[in-house]
């Protein structure tokens, strides 16, 4: 599980940049079921970020599977056409990185139940600043 969080109030455009990565990881959530094919998971975080001009800063695959280790063979990405089956458990993790300025990830673990997927890690994912002067 991935969150990002800010240490100061965040400007408009890491707000934007925020929201957008937020709507890409739950509009690939939104999609996973039996069937339903690993690029087309990936398609669909992938076409949100590109519809707001990011495309070229989300820079690697939307996720990976995950088993006895951290990082199993597979992945969430344009690369495989394999239809999601019950029982697989893979990350949703999009990010949209602006060099020299700041990046965002958000990244659940899901496992892939009979009629859609559960989330495993239940951290919110709305924006928030951490106040570390307290």
């Amino acid at each position: 599980m991935t969150r990002t969080f800010f240490t100061a109030e965040p400007t408009e455009e890491e707000r934007k940049v925020y929201e957008l990565v937020r709507a890409a990881n739950e509009a690939a959530e939104a999609i996973i079921k039996p069937g339903v094919r690993l690029c087309d998971i990936d398609a669909a975080a992938r076409n949100v970020i590109a519809a707001a001009g990011y495309g070229e800063q989300f820079t690697h695959r939307l996720g990976h599977f995950i088993g006895l280790e951290d990082h199993e063979f597979g992945d969430v990405s344009s690369n495989f056409d394999r239809p999601v089956e019950e029982g697989m458990c893979f990350s949703i993790e999009p990010g949209v990185y602006l060099e020299g300025k700041f990046g965002v990830r958000i990244e659940d673990l899901v496992i892939v139940t009979k009629d859609g997927c559960e989330v495993l890690n239940h951290y919110p994912k709305q924006l928030k600043v951490l106040d570390l002067w307290k």
